[in-house]
């Protein structure tokens, strides 16, 4: 089962950096349940077409102008609860990524997006969690211990 995949994926994308957002768009249409349904530049945009929208997905990054990602997320929590969140970074301080889990269902690096993003969007649209492997590996999880 961990291989079923949720048909009708709509995705919001925000990145600032034209060339991940081509990037991303070129992989997400590799996928044919994804659609991309907005992209956007800063994070009071996501916030706002998050909003609008209710997509599935949301892609976000950390480093977001106007609205950082981690502080767009606490917004969009609240304002389309239903949409999965997702951190597409290259963000590895411990502090920063867990700040970020404790919002989101998926954490993908940008350096392993190739290989994990398709993997992480099904995850997250099935209800479930996605840390990129090198995150995994360093202990990233998503899950506070002793909370």
């Amino acid at each position: 089962m961990g291989d079923a995949k949720v048909p009708n994926v709509h995705i919001l994308v925000a990145e600032d950096v034209q060339l991940w957002r081509e990037f991303i768009s070129s992989t997400l249409r590799k996928e044919s349940s994804f659609e991309i349904i907005c992209e956007v530049v800063d994070g009071l945009e996501a916030v706002l077409a998050a909003e609008q929208l209710q997509p599935t997905i949301a892609l976000l990054d950390i480093g977001l102008p106007l609205l950082n990602g981690i502080e767009a997320a606490r917004y969009i929590r609240m304002l389309a609860p239903r949409t999965g969140i997702i951190f597409l970074s290259e963000q590895h301080d411990p502090e920063v990524v867990q700040a970020a889990l404790d919002l989101a269902s998926g954490y993908v690096l940008k350096s392993d997006a190739a290989n994990d993003l398709l993997a992480a969007i099904h995850s997250v649209a099935r209800g479930e969690t996605f840390v990129s492997g090198r995150m995994a590996k360093l202990g990233t999880t998503g899950k506070r211990e002793n909370v």
